[in-house]
């Protein structure tokens, strides 16, 4: 796989979780908007719940095919948790890594990479 193919597929990956935010945003403001409809209407039938109910079933279908579905009970789940964490813990105190085993991950060194060749693209070569 050459640079810019990785570049666009991720480049696919995290507009396809946008849009997944953005729908989970939209449905929570729906719902909210319904449930507040149906309490100043009709409080004793709760009719927002079947809309809401069917709703939920896209939501879910959606955030399976951006991120697919994992359990956390993977053998380096934990792993790869703890150097998530490790790496936010030192951003936000400013530490630098001491360790030589402790390294950049891939797609952090490859985005530096693409940054310097986003300076020679030009916008045409993304449409």
């Amino acid at each position: 796989m050459t640079e810019e193919e990785a570049y666009r597929k991720a480049k696919k990956r995290v507009i396809a979780k946008k849009a997944f935010y953005i729908h989970l945003g939209v449905f929570c403001a729906t719902t909210l908007f319904l449930f507040t409809i149906n309490y100043l209407t009709s409080p004793r039938f709760w009719w927002f719940l079947f809309p809401t109910l069917g709703w939920g079933i896209g939501i879910v279908s959606h955030y399976i095919s951006v991120f697919g579905i994992s359990s956390p009970s993977g053998e380096d789940w934990e792993d790869k948790e703890m150097e998530k964490e490790m790496r936010k813990i030192k951003r936000q105190h400013f530490i630098e890594p001491v360790d030589e085993n402790i390294t950049l991950p891939d797609d952090e060194l490859e985005l530096k990479e693409f940054k310097k060749l986003r300076d020679e693209w030009d916008d045409r070569d993304f449409v």
